[in-house]
This record gives C-alpha cells, structure tokens and sequence, in this order.
C-alpha cells in the first residue's frame, strides 16, 4: 500500500513538504519526503530525504548541480527515518530554503 500527501510549511513563502511512503504489512518499506520552493520561474527541489537504498538518506539539491550525492541521516528504521525527515524539515525549512538550492556544492 501507498499514500502521498502534501503540507505548507509556508503559505506566503511557497514552501511545502510532499511525503510519498509505501508499506508492507504495516511496515514502512520506502519513503520520500522532499522539500519544494514555489518561485517565480515553478517549483524547485531544495531537499529529499528517503529510503530507497534500504536506509534513511539525505540529498541536497542545487540550480547549477541537481541533485547531489546522498549522505546517511539517521541510523533506525526507515519509519523512524521518515518521522525525523519531516521533523527536521518543519524546524529548518527556513534554513534549507536559504541555503537549499543556492548552495552551489558539488
């Protein structure tokens, strides 16, 4: 089974979350939770976190670089994983945004 949804962190910054998890047999067996910018020019990616490897995951996004290489975020279950990802992005989006597709890293 699988259920996606959306929520604003911040309705007049354009900032939300779209979670996106699977289960099997009530046991979250993967998971996407990413962070989106609305600007002017549509809809940037700043941050996912997810468990597609088997493993909670975090990947920073830039204009110039897409997508960057994962790094490992949390070390419990991919459920665990998924609650701290929402989390840390509902305490830091602000944080994220600023630095989030600027951050010309590779």
């Amino acid at each position: 089974m699988s259920a996606r949804y959306y929520k604003d962190l911040d309705l007049s910054g354009g900032v939300r979350i779209w979670v996106d998890f699977s289960t099997e047999r009530g046991t979250i067996v993967n998971y996407r939770v990413v962070l989106l910018l609305d600007t002017l020019i549509g809809t940037e990616t700043i941050r996912v976190y997810d468990g597609a490897h088997g493993y909670n995951e975090m990947h920073r996004y830039t204009r110039r670089f897409g997508k960057q290489t994962g790094t490992l975020f949390h070390s419990g279950s991919l459920a665990e994983g998924m609650r701290a990802a929402i989390q840390d992005m509902e305490a830091r989006y602000l944080k994220m945004v600023e630095g989030g597709s600027d951050d010309e890293q590779q």
